[in-house]
């Protein structure tokens, strides 16, 4: 008896040493960009819809309407003045939900340049209820640098144009790497 006791209280200990050391490899990254919605840019949008509900109620509420997006994602919130590193490729819905303006987010934000992160992508997916000041949506993968990659963003809108739709979001994204 005494010895599987033993036994139990090694493999424990090394079970614990074990997770200990797993979670002191892990790394943490958080990073900020800027996601620029160009809805009113003419042939220069960087935002296509590409389907509607077919009710008449969807027209006055965007509910149930796609988009899919190309949109510049720069390192600070001026499109002109602030220096590109990446894109935010994707779609979302634009009303996911009936009676409150909540987005369903569905996008990659592939980096380009000549950062660390150039060729990296993070994948970004959940709801993202406009309404409130500070959005969060979970990362659930990504590429390169970034593989493995697990973590959420939050975002906050910097600038809003109700008469164009474009946009502004800042994005604050935390991650963990394995």
């Amino acid at each position: 008896m005494a010895a599987s006791s033993s036994s139990f209280v090694f493999a424990s200990a090394l079970l614990v040493l074990a997770a200990a050391t797993a979670a002191q490899a892990q790394r943490e990254t958080k990073l900020r960009v800027f996601w620029h919605d160009v809805v009113s840019g003419g042939p220069n949008s960087t935002v296509a819809q590409v389907a509607e509900a077919p009710t008449t109620n969807a027209s006055a509420t965007w509910f149930g309407t796609v988009v899919v997006i190309d949109n510049p994602l720069t390192d600070g919130p001026n499109l002109t003045s602030s220096r590109l590193v990446g894109r935010a490729q994707g779609m979302y819905v634009v009303a996911a939900g009936k009676d409150a303006l909540s987005l369903m987010m569905a996008m990659n934000f592939v980096f380009a340049g000549d950062g660390p992160y150039n060729g990296s992508s993070l994948a970004i997916l959940g709801a993202n209820p406009a309404e409130r000041a500070v959005r969060e949506m979970p990362v659930v993968g990504g590429t390169g640098v970034f593989r493995f990659a697990r973590g959420y963003c939050q975002a906050t809108t910097w600038w809003f144009n109700a008469t164009t739709g474009d946009a502004t979001v800042e994005y604050n994204i935390h991650l963990r790497l394995d």
